[in-house]
């Protein structure tokens, strides 16, 4: 049996009750149709990792302005939102707890794998670094972005909040804004994307402006704020992002705290800052640590009050009773690398649970 016993006690995350604290980590897994459709083997990978205390989806686009990937989902069509209805159903036939993470990836985009010929938008004109696979023409350099106009912001927002009330109205429990990896809320947040000088940009108070203004638009469409949770990633330089304000944080954690959301989710990076110890005195909800645990690491940081839940990305890929494993003691199968991001079962639906 597992010493890490902290991690199957319930918790209640803004009066949603959870079974344990072992929250699924969002994953890109790049199975849905070229035009957003969730793979109907989504139905069975989440509803077969739903002892978790909560699933949280893979990054869904609002829109298809907000895609930048191959083959991932959407939810702003009634086809979309229907895919999504049988994968939260099969996730509560089996008792689980499941978020839709929104993502919009601004300017991390490639023409190839979009659905609309606008050019990608962020908060300037900043391109991003990098490339980006496409199913057409392999690696391909991101697109260069245009900068949002401040008249556009407003209707990016309503993208969000009409993606959440689908989201709820298809059944899944609640939605998770992508604020994190370099997407575009976090180049809202960041420095070096955002040089904006209106509202939406400059010092703190503007930078985090956009992410404040779309929660609270998530929450109403929501209708409630137990249904809406974020995540960031401070000083995660994944994306080409920086941020060189030590009050961009604070501030953001500040603005939310009133708006009772059902956790913050703060994904470590390689800090020179302890955000997880910075911002749990500031954070008054229920917080979600994730990147790097183990089932002891993640106990302990539950037990030292640092978090209250742990979440894990890379260990449910290969082991969709993963809070077992844990639970008992067993040792965990390795995920194969190279069926991450491909089509069809392999990799994806066809890992074993363990023979107890």
């Amino acid at each position: 049996m597992s010493n890490a016993s902290e991690l199957f006690q319930p918790l209640n995350a803004g009066g949603l009750a959870l079974a344990n604290r072992i929250v699924m980590a969002p994953m890109t897994r790049s199975r849905a149709t070229p035009d957003g459709v969730p793979s109907p083997l989504a139905a069975e990978y989440y509803s077969s990792r739903a002892s978790a205390g909560l699933l949280i989806t893979e990054g869904t686009q609002p829109s298809y302005g907000g895609q930048g990937y191959a083959r991932t989902p959407s939810i702003h069509t009634p086809e979309q939102a229907a895919a999504w209805k049988l994968v939260a159903d099969a996730v509560h036939a089996r008792g689980g707890r499941i978020f839709l993470q929104l993502m919009h990836v601004g300017r991390i985009a490639q023409a190839n794998n979009r659905q609309v010929a606008d050019q990608p938008v962020a908060p300037s004109a900043v391109r991003a670094p990098g490339q980006v696979w496409t199913d057409q023409g392999g690696l391909q350099n991101y697109d260069q972005p245009r900068a949002l106009a401040l008249s556009e912001i407003p209707a990016v927002i309503a993208e969000f909040a009409a993606a959440t009330r689908l989201a709820i109205e298809a059944g899944l429990d609640g939605v998770e804004l992508h604020a994190a990896s370099g997407y575009l809320p976090h180049q809202f947040l960041s420095t070096n994307v955002n040089q904006r000088t209106d509202a939406y940009g400059g010092d703190a108070a503007g930078r985090i402006r956009f992410v404040v203004e779309t929660l609270q638009a998530m929450v109403a469409a929501a209708g409630s704020p137990a249904r809406v949770g974020i995540k960031i990633s401070p000083e995660m330089p994944f994306n080409g992002i920086e941020d060189k304000d030590p009050a961009t944080y604070p501030a953001l954690v500040e603005a939310l705290n009133p708006l009772g959301l059902a956790y913050l989710h703060v994904m470590r990076a390689s800090p020179t800052t302890d955000y997880l110890a910075l911002l749990r005195p500031l954070w008054k909800g229920v917080l979600v640590a994730g990147a790097g645990f183990t089932a002891e690491s993640g106990a302990a940081a539950i037990a030292s009050g640092v978090a209250d839940a742990i979440a894990y990305g890379k260990f449910y890929i290969a082991n969709p009773d993963l809070k077992e494993r844990f639970e008992q003691g067993l040792p965990l199968s390795e995920a194969d690398g190279s069926t991450f991001y491909t089509p069809g079962a392999k990799g994806y639906t066809d890992y074993a649970r363990a023979s107890v």
